[in-house]
């Protein structure tokens, strides 16, 4: 048989999340032939030959297909730490692999979890697009109840969607779906958002933007994971993606368990989150 390709590689991970083998042993086979044996935490032993690409996949990826519930946010930066311009102009900071990347990470999630700021200025989509893989529940945080439902998620029937607002309001047309969770003055709760998400039955959750959800969420210490891309390039001013609460010296900063990937000329940082106290209140929605 010819080596694992990426398409390869890709359905076998796809099919590890929905077998979710978690801690034992678990033989994944492609073609008629024992293809690769998962292990504990997502690490993986070849039975096939393996080309570089589907090395790569397997590497990055097996260690969320094999959890149940995890809780990741991403980010794509520049290397001076932004993820727009003053104006909020974002497309596209990274290059097409972190694309395709972010497109991989929606299809492993069982939800994608956006604030206001992201919707305004993005409109996006938060479909799977790029890649082979089932649509996750699209999540807007509105804590102040401002957004209007012309953007597109909302109108588009392109997936699922959840509307979180601070109120109960009169439905926002369409198939979205509401909720309805108390707000502070920084906005939703994170874990109070993780909670409602899991009592939903997603289990899975991709917090996707924008920089102040993103950090809002990594300070209140309730994510797994954190992805964050940096790409070869300089815009010396705009919106900062990580943004927390200051420290008075670097020991009181966070120095998680990292792993390093290349996608294309970016540089994916994995962080590993799971048990690091923080230490800083936060809340979630932008």
């Amino acid at each position: 048989m010819d080596p694992i390709d990426a398409a390869t590689a890709w359905d076998l991970i796809r099919r590890c999340k929905a077998r979710c083998p978690g801690t034992d042993d678990d033989v994944l086979r492609a073609g008629g032939e024992d293809a690769i044996r998962v292990l504990p935490g997502g690490h993986w032993k070849p039975l096939l030959p393996v080309n570089a690409e589907a090395h790569h996949l397997f590497d990055l990826y097996l260690p969320l297909a094999v959890q149940p519930c995890y809780a990741i946010a991403q980010l794509g930066q520049s290397l001076d730490g932004h993820i727009a311009t003053d104006s909020g102009h974002s497309r596209f900071v990274t290059g097409a692999e972190d694309i395709r990347h972010l497109h991989r990470l929606r299809a492993l999630a069982d939800a994608v979890v956006v604030g206001p700021g992201t919707i305004v200025a993005d409109n996006p989509r938060l479909t799977v697009r790029e890649v082979p893989g089932d649509q996750p529940l699209r999540v807007v945080l509105d804590p102040r109840n401002r957004l209007d439902t012309g953007f597109r998620l909302f109108r588009d029937g392109a997936g699922p969607t959840l509307l979180i607002r601070s109120r109960a309001e009169p439905e926002p047309g369409g198939e979205t779906q509401r909720a309805v969770l108390p707000a502070g003055e920084d906005g939703f709760a994170p874990g109070e958002v993780l909670a409602l998400l899991r009592r939903h039955g997603r289990q899975r959750v991709l917090i996707e933007g924008g920089g102040q959800t993103v950090s809002r969420f990594l300070a209140a210490g309730v994510l797994d994971r954190l992805h964050v891309t940096v790409a070869p390039v300089v815009i010396g001013s705009g919106r900062p993606g990580l943004s927390l609460p200051p420290i008075a010296t670097m020991d009181q900063a966070m120095r998680p368990a990292c792993r390093n990937f290349r996608l294309g000329d970016d540089v994916l940082f994995d962080f590993l989150l799971s048990g690091i106290f923080t230490g800083r209140p936060a809340s979630g929605g932008d």
